[in-house]
């Protein structure tokens, strides 16, 4: 009777603390509960009170700087703006940081018709310039990057190398080659010795084969070719879309970079016609010594030709967009 007393009694010690003792019912874990499931959830819980955001001084270091960058930026845009509704002699009479009898409207409609509306030559001579250039340079960046990225090919690292190397050489030091390379074939001083070399994109190239090769998955290249569509239609309905944010990337820099190119088109250009705003502006600037008027017309030229870039930026950043390819191949 002692020794079944005590094995009773040790197989009771023996129990798992908080487990039933024998003739009482079990206690049950809620459904679904798995274990360790609270002690999960209140580690988030402490994490989400105070362990994800950052502490509140640097929080104001942040924004304190980005402040600071913001106001650098912007007070040049802001003196354009103000500077832009004044006449030549109130540009450099009355502060440069706040409006003088303003008249926008009246100043601008000078700019626009001056010298039989040249202006407006220009700008759409930019217009041109910069929107076929950057496009076709996005269009042939995206399909080099793409092959370089997902095609196997002899010289494919060579070829690759020598396009880096494009991107370290600048590009005043190829202007002067260009224009002996398009007056010997007679294309200088036309609307195609600024055309062709804008088409033309070494980053381009660089940053469409980095970005392919991270978000064009091969799984989904091999899924299409079972299916039986050509390369020509994968790289147009599957490859295009895949890289929207490269391209969208490589389109704005690459316009921006013409919009504001002026060494190319002075070494090109001789006729004022073909000129860019950026061209066009500096003449005007070297005449206003002896016409006062076109101080003021050069920045109010200037005004109007930073309006398309802001305007392109703000339409295209809805387009910078990660993890489109999220859900598509199957883990």
């Amino acid at each position: 009777m002692n020794e079944a007393n005590d094995l009773a009694g040790g197989a009771v010690a023996d129990q798992p603390t908080g487990a039933a003792a024998p003739g009482q019912a079990p206690e049950t874990a809620p459904s679904g509960a798995r274990p360790g499931a609270g002690r999960r959830r209140a580690a988030r819980g402490r994490a989400g009170r105070g362990g994800s955001e950052p502490p509140l001084r640097h929080r104001i270091i942040t924004v304190s700087l980005l402040t600071v960058a913001a106001i650098y930026f912007l007070t040049p845009v802001y003196w354009l703006v103000v500077s832009s509704t004044k006449s030549s002699s109130d540009l450099f009479g009355t502060f440069g940081f706040w409006f003088h009898d303003p008249h926008p409207l009246d100043y601008l409609h000078r700019v626009l018709t001056y010298d039989d509306g040249i202006y407006v030559r220009w700008f759409a001579n930019s217009l041109m310039y910069a929107g076929v250039g950057a496009l076709a340079a996005t269009l042939m960046s995206a399909a080099a990057g793409y092959a370089l990225a997902k095609y196997r090919f002899p010289g494919r690292e060579g070829i690759f190398n020598v396009i880096l190397a494009g991107v370290l050489i600048p590009g005043t030091a190829l202007a002067l080659p260009l224009y002996l390379l398009f007056s010997e074939i007679g294309l200088a001083n036309t609307y195609w010795a600024v055309l062709i070399p804008s088409v033309v994109s070494p980053f381009g190239v660089y940053l469409c084969r980095i970005y392919a090769a991270a978000a064009v998955p091969d799984s989904l290249l091999e899924a299409a070719r079972i299916d039986g569509a050509g390369e020509a239609r994968i790289f147009s309905t599957l490859g295009l879309r895949l890289m929207t944010p490269a391209l969208v990337t490589v389109f704005l820099f690459q316009f921006v970079h013409i919009w504001n190119n002026f060494f190319l088109p002075l070494v090109m250009l001789s006729d004022s016609d073909l000129y860019p705003i950026q061209l066009g502006l500096t003449s005007w600037q070297g005449y206003a010594d002896r016409q006062p008027e076109l101080y003021q017309y050069t920045v109010g030229g200037a005004f109007l030709s930073v309006l398309p870039l802001m305007v392109l930026m703000g339409v295209l950043q809805r387009y910078w967009r990660t993890g489109l390819t999220e859900g598509s191949v199957k883990a």
